[in-house]
């Protein structure tokens, strides 16, 4: 990646770091996350919360129709996933266990940070795809975001920046994450990296 070179010619030092459970982040992101958003959610029944569909004429229509009317599909999928991870008899094999890799992956972060002060990667394995491409497969959505959810899980702070554009001239950006309140450093990277390296 020519960022690295034009990094490592301004006087930056690079290392390499192992960061193993970043394997199982996807994973992990979108058992916790959705987990989360199902019980954060619950609440807005139109009973107590949220909107309600006033055409309803039973309780239980009430229910399906003002969450069916004040939700997005993608929220709706989140939801009924988050659910299933949750219920009875799949809590332990999957949220739980989630949670517990991602500790795991604190550990990995909290390792590198000790040989190194940012970690650079991809925003994403690809430039943007089309308006409405991928709405149809969701997976292929989840799966480009395989190099941001770990600062999600991780509570460490990330920024992407511009560094270019392919041959179709789609934006390409690069990712910096950096240890829990070191958004200062990142601010000044990026700073750097805007001002200075020209792609």
């Amino acid at each position: 990646m020519e960022l690295v070179k034009d990094l490592e010619k301004a006087g930056a030092e690079i290392v390499d770091v192992s960061l193993p459970m970043t394997d199982y982040a996807i994973a992990m992101y979108y058992i916790i996350a959705t987990a989360e958003a199902s019980s954060n959610l619950a609440r807005f029944d139109g009973v107590r919360f949220g909107m309600r569909d006033k055409e309803a004429k039973t309780l239980n229509d009430m229910y399906s129709q003002t969450r069916s009317a004040g939700f997005g599909e993608e929220v709706q999928r989140r939801i009924i996933l988050g659910t299933y991870v949750l219920s009875a008899g799949y809590y332990d094999a999957y949220y739980k266990k989630a949670l517990q890799v991602r500790r795991l992956l604190k550990q990995n972060f909290e390792q590198a940070y000790k040989k190194c002060d940012v970690i650079l990667s991809p925003t994403t394995p690809s430039t943007a795809f089309k308006l409405n491409e991928k709405t149809s497969d969701p997976l292929a959505m989840y799966l480009s975001d395989v190099y941001t959810v770990s600062a999600n899980l991780t509570g460490n702070c990330a920024i992407s920046v511009p560094v270019g554009t392919d041959k179709d001239e789609m934006p390409i950006g690069a990712q910096l994450q950096a240890n829990d309140f070191d958004e200062g450093l990142l601010l000044k990277l990026s700073q750097f990296i805007h001002n200075n390296i020209h792609f």
